[in-house]
This record gives structure tokens, C-alpha cells and sequence, in this order.
């Protein structure tokens, strides 16, 4: 067991905040904002990661560093032992960034989430009265 929690500290660190499409640069977003997707969860990341055949790990109680208030990150093995990939698709941070956030959006979880608000959003609409009067 200690071995492998030591192994887990060589893992990729990968923040929800990464591949988030409503931060900036400058708040932590890695990927450009064309590919990015919108408010990741660490679950759906991790979703992601397996269904990429990937080993990761959840981390809940770890915060971003300049959004402490964003909790948790997923740890991700990109390489087994002996230096071969997971998936040969995905050598680099870069890489595994994209393909997660070009996953995310499909993810089933998200697609219920995306289905509810839609039917629920036939509002009253606002009528034309208030405002300055037409002389």
C-alpha cells in the first residue's frame, strides 16, 4: 500500500479548472476556450479518464490554488511502469486535456442535466409595458 499511495504523487494532476470554458487564462484555464467545455466536475472527469482506459484517482478534499473555493482534482496515470502508455493516444497533459474536454460534454450525467432545464424553460415572457412613455 505505501508503494502505490507513493506512486500516486508521480500521477498527472488534472483540475476541473483546466478545461473549464467560463474561466480565463489567467484563472486557470489550459486549453483554448473553443475546445473547452463548461463547468467539469471532478466525477465527470474521472468518468472521462476511465472510459478512456485510463487509472485515476479522485482527490475531493484538494482545492485549486487560485480558486480554493473550487474543490477536488483527479489524478491520472498516463504510463505504466515500464514507461509504455495507457492509451497511446494520449502521451501528454495537453492531449489528455483535450480528449477529456471533448468527452465531457457527451458524458450521460450531463445530458440528463442539459435535458431538464430546456423543457422547464417555456417562462412567462416579458411584456412591452414599463419604461419611458412615447410622446
Amino acid at each position: 500500500m505505501n508503494g502505490e499511495i507513493s506512486n500516486i504523487k508521480k500521477w498527472v494532476v488534472f483540475y476541473p479548472v483546466y478545461i473549464n470554458s467560463k474561466k480565463t487564462v489567467a484563472e486557470g484555464r489550459r486549453i483554448s476556450l473553443t475546445k473547452a467545455c463548461e463547468n467539469p466536475t471532478c466525477a465527470e472527469i474521472a468518468d472521462c479518464c476511465s472510459h478512456l482506459k485510463l487509472v485515476n484517482a479522485i482527490e475531493i478534499d484538494k482545492a485549486y490554488p487560485r480558486d480554493f473555493m473550487q474543490r477536488g482534482r483527479v489524478r491520472v496515470q498516463l504510463r505504466k511502469e515500464d514507461g509504455t502508455l495507457y492509451n497511446p493516444a494520449i502521451s501528454s497533459r495537453k492531449q489528455l486535456m483535450l480528449h477529456v474536454a471533448e468527452l465531457v460534454p457527451r458524458h450521460p450525467g450531463r445530458t440528463k442535466k442539459q435535458e431538464a432545464p430546456s423543457t422547464s424553460s417555456a417562462g412567462p415572457s416579458k411584456s412591452g409595458k414599463g419604461g419611458r412613455k412615447k410622446r
